[in-house]
């Protein structure tokens, strides 16, 4: 049942998204000294080798973070989000890649905490191990981030940033991610809340995008990245969204700015292109 590994799509354009809009997140979210709670759902295993393992079966990070990796002039969103993954290249050579975990670790103070799930059991075993030493701010849990979600809203000090990734892989996610958020925003109507999700030829995977806008109360930014045309096969990651409910004030404008950067790094096609909209309440 719980097959999926990250570390086989590590660095992949999907993860390139994610992770420069999550580093935005947290530049935002820090500006403002009250403690921050970063919650992730599906944290994986921390970090990745793109040189051994399950990274170099499909090299997918080779049409991600690889076509990145020795570019100069890139926005800043970009080049901070590529500086995170050299935070863990320390010679120079793109051989690790770091997970939302491990990005988050790198951008939070001394005042925030970061709260990990991981329910697939060889990862949660590398995800403890990798955190081990990181004392109180750190809490790894081999569990159901889903189930273990409630119990960490709102956070003490009211100031959160929770991100949902699971992998789809399971045909409940869908519908579970739903579910979570309701719940969520529920519990904790001020946090920030993303969620990723697939751009793949399915119906629920097209469905996503509209059913979380319709939960949404307040703020919400839903931006998307599709680096190639559909396969005409119906296999295959053509491209991935975020949807943020809250977001902190100006993202909308930093996020804009850096799309057609990432579009023209990422493409793989002539159909690649990105989508944002955005409601302010």
């Amino acid at each position: 049942m719980l097959s999926y590994r990250h570390g086989f799509h590590a660095g992949m354009h999907a993860d390139v998204l994610k992770h420069v809009v999550l580093v935005l997140l947290i530049r935002h979210l820090t500006k403002k000294e009250k403690p921050l709670w970063v919650i992730d759902t599906h944290a994986g295993a921390g970090v990745y080798s793109l040189e051994r393992g399950f990274a170099i079966k499909n090299a997918e990070h080779a049409t991600g973070i690889g076509r990145l990796w020795s570019q100069k002039r890139l926005p800043a969103p970009v080049a901070d989000y590529l500086a995170q993954v050299r935070a863990v290249n320390p010679d120079g050579e793109l051989r690790n890649y770091p997970g939302s975990p491990q990005i988050a670790f790198q951008l939070l103070r001394p005042q925030d905490r970061l709260r990990l799930f991981e329910l697939h059991g060889n990862e949660a075993k590398l995800l403890h191990e990798h955190f081990a030493s990181a004392g109180r701010a750190v809490a790894v849990v081999a569990g159901d981030g889903f189930a273990g979600l409630k119990a960490l809203l709102p956070p003490p000090s009211r100031r959160g940033l929770v991100l949902i990734d699971p992998s789809y892989e399971l045909s409940n996610d869908y519908k579970a991610v739903r579910v979570a958020i309701r719940d969520a925003l529920e519990r904790f109507a001020t946090g920030t809340f993303v969620v990723w999700y697939p751009q793949l030829p399915q119906r629920d995977a097209e469905a996503l995008p509209d059913a979380l806008q319709r939960l949404a109360a307040g703020d919400w930014l839903h931006v998307s990245l599709r680096v190639r045309a559909p396969a005409a096969d119906g296999f295959g990651l053509h491209g991935s969204g975020l949807f943020v409910f809250n977001p902190p004030w100006n993202l909308e404008k930093d996020v804009r700015a850096m799309m057609p950067a990432l579009v023209a790094a990422l493409a793989q096609d002539e159909h690649a292109d990105y989508s944002l909209a955005f409601r302010q309440t």
